[in-house]
């Protein structure tokens, strides 16, 4: 063969080899187990992977071809990974019951393929039962291609995974079990005399009255921020005292990966003296904006940059309900590390209030969400979805119409009162759960501060508006999208490239942040629609409304769901699929690109 005809030949090969077979494979070996591990001073049973908990990182660069076999070795469950945030065919993101996948059996493979189409922090973790409270959760960081910074900006020498999480002496099953007996069962943090009377003193014993009345016949508490309490709060897998530590050197710039991959928990962030500047919500860039402190839900993840010029630094994540931090630091090479890890003092603690469940018209909501355990009183005046508060409840009741057995607790609630000091001790509280604390003159990150690096592709108006009621009842401890547990709903279904608003109403008195498999979405959060930020997790605060456009442009049946595991175990859960849709309505089944595959039941353990 001629020189001329052999390099003709190769000229033609290279032309018919498409990109994606030249790209780099990043392969991964992964192996579930169980096996004792330590983590309090107790030893437990616990989820391993590589024999490692929690999970490794996996590392990958925009464009590689993302090879991942994982065996399931636990020897009585069935197991899955879902890759969190990342765009991929529809049978490999990971969730039994969706796409034709049907989770891992016990000593059982799966071969997880695809391009990594993105590049961002991510996270990955188990889909089945409890596994992701157990042990099955680690980071996923996929790098610029050759890891080129996107701006000059983001440039940094260091570059750390914080990934926050929290641990449980008890199994998930214990903790799950638990919670079905009683919604209240890890509620530690109930209100006191002392509270009562730090209200009465701020609100006057009348309001108080009506106040605590309210909250009683909806048979709530406002320390209800958190199911699940008991928990150890840990770093990359560390605890407090273990100190996860970062090194840096003097002038050098330092990313911060910080992903929430806790099951049940919201931290409020800050690293004290030190300005973090974030540049990417959820995996995508973002406008870079200052902040001193933010609050991440679970299932969220923000990179933040900082310039450290002392020696040392605590990054510190402290739960909403105030129980406990997960505490790191930022340490310089070159000077000797502090001898003992301080504990903050613990911020005072957020109660639930009126406006917290006020806000949305609770009055429609009835028609399609359960609130058995959620009944309100019918002297309560509902507001519409743009009202920015519930009226003064004291204004609603005139002091003549309290039944004779109302007025005789009141009186014997003033004759208690009045039997303690009038200079009783300050209860460490404040009001509503958005309340973080932040101290004044520091700034603390808002959704609203959130825009795109560079502009959104489709600005187009939302042709459809799916509606999403989130509620529950309490004493049963069922939770529900649209008044339905998940094998209770009918999926919610959009066409293929449709340009849709999805709006989250809160009907209950709990934060649910919401998450989509599959795509992202743009919160909307009053920027213009090309600078909306991308997002694949929203917090729903309680009683409030969140919405967000969607562009329906990945094929497949993709999971939507409440990220507080015990909430979406409880119900809080729904399918919602892309199909294209020929002109007489019915599914085309045409294209080959991320073709749904029929899903042989939903096999998703309890849910």
């Amino acid at each position: 063969m001629s020189i001329l005809l052999r390099n003709v030949l190769f000229a033609g090969l290279c032309v018919a080899i498409s990109p994606f077979s030249l790209a780099a494979v990043k392969e991964y070996h992964l192996d579930i187990a169980e096996k004792t591990v330590n983590i309090t001073g107790k030893s437990v049973q616990r989820i391993t992977v590589n024999g490692q908990f929690p999970a490794p990182k996996l590392e990958f660069e925009e464009g590689d071809e993302a090879v991942i076999y994982v065996h399931n070795s636990l020897k009585k469950q069935d197991s899955s990974i879902h890759w969190h945030g990342l765009l991929l065919p529809g049978i490999m993101d990971g969730v039994p019951g969706f796409n034709g996948f049907q989770g891992i059996k016990p000593n059982g493979s799966f071969e997880y393929r695809f391009k990594i189409r993105q590049n961002g922090t991510y996270w990955y973790h188990a889909h089945s039962k409890g596994q992701e409270q157990d042990g099955l959760y680690g980071a996923f960081i996929v790098y610029p291609k050759n890891k080129k910074p996107l701006t000059v900006q983001e440039q940094t020498e260091q570059d750390y995974v914080v990934m926050l999480s929290d641990f449980h002496e008890s199994s998930s099953d214990t903790l799950m079990k638990n919670l079905k007996k009683s919604a209240e069962y890890y509620q530690n943090q109930r209100e006191t005399l002392g509270d009562v009377l730090q209200q009465v003193k701020q609100q006057g014993l009348k309001a108080t009255w009506q106040d605590r009345k309210m909250w009683n016949q909806m048979r709530m508490l406002k320390t209800d921020l958190s199911d699940v309490t008991g928990y150890t709060f840990l770093v990359n897998g560390k605890t407090p005292e273990q100190n996860w530590s970062g090194a840096f050197s003097s002038g050098e710039k330092v990313r911060l990966r910080f992903i929430n991959a806790s099951a049940m928990s919201f931290f409020d962030v800050g690293i004290p003296n030190l300005k973090m500047t974030v540049v990417s919500a959820d995996g995508q860039p973002v406008k870079p904006v200052t902040v001193d402190e933010f609050r991440i839900g679970t299932a969220e993840t923000y990179d933040v940059i900082v310039e450290p010029k002392a020696a040392h630094y605590q990054i510190q994540a402290e739960s909403i309900d105030r129980s406990g931090f997960a505490l790191a630091s930022l340490q310089n090479a070159a000077m000797p590390a502090p001898q003992q890890i301080e504990i903050p003092n613990a911020r005072p603690r957020a109660l639930l209030t009126m406006q917290d469940m006020g806000h949305g018209n609770m009055s429609e909501s009835s028609e399609h969400t359960d609130h058995s355990s959620m009944s309100m009183s019918k002297n309560m005046q509902h507001t519409s979805e743009a009202s920015p508060s519930m009226p003064n409840m004291s204004e609603q009741m005139n002091h003549d119409e309290m039944s004779h057995d109302e007025m005789n607790h009141q009186n014997m609630m003033h004759q208690e009162i009045s039997n303690h000091s009038s200079e009783a001790q300050s209860i460490n509280t404040v009001q509503g759960w958005a309340n973080a604390s932040t101290p004044i003159g520091l700034r603390a990150l808002q959704y609203q501060d959130l825009q795109a690096l560079t502009p959104q592709s489709d600005i187009r108006q939302p042709t459809k508006e799916l509606v999403i009621r989130l509620g529950g009842n309490m004493e049963r401890y069922i939770w529900t999208m649209n008044g339905k547990k998940y094998n209770e709903a009918e999926p919610l279904k959009v066409k293929y490239g449709e340009r849709i608003r999805l709006k989250f109403i809160n009907d209950s008195m709990m934060a649910h942040p919401m998450h989509l498999h599959g795509m992202f979405v743009q919160l909307e959060n009053g920027q213009s629609l090309e600078n909306l930020p991308n997002k694949h997790t929203l917090i729903v605060p309680p009683g409030k409304t969140v919405t967000a456009l969607l562009t329906a442009d990945e094929l497949g049946e993709w999971a939507i769901h409440c990220h507080l595991l015990y909430h979406m175990s409880a119900g809080m859960m729904n399918k919602l699929i892309v199909a294209k849709v020929n002109d007489d309505g019915l599914p085309s089944i045409s294209s080959e690109k991320n073709r749904l595959q029929p899903a042989q039941g939903d096999q998703h353990a309890q849910h």
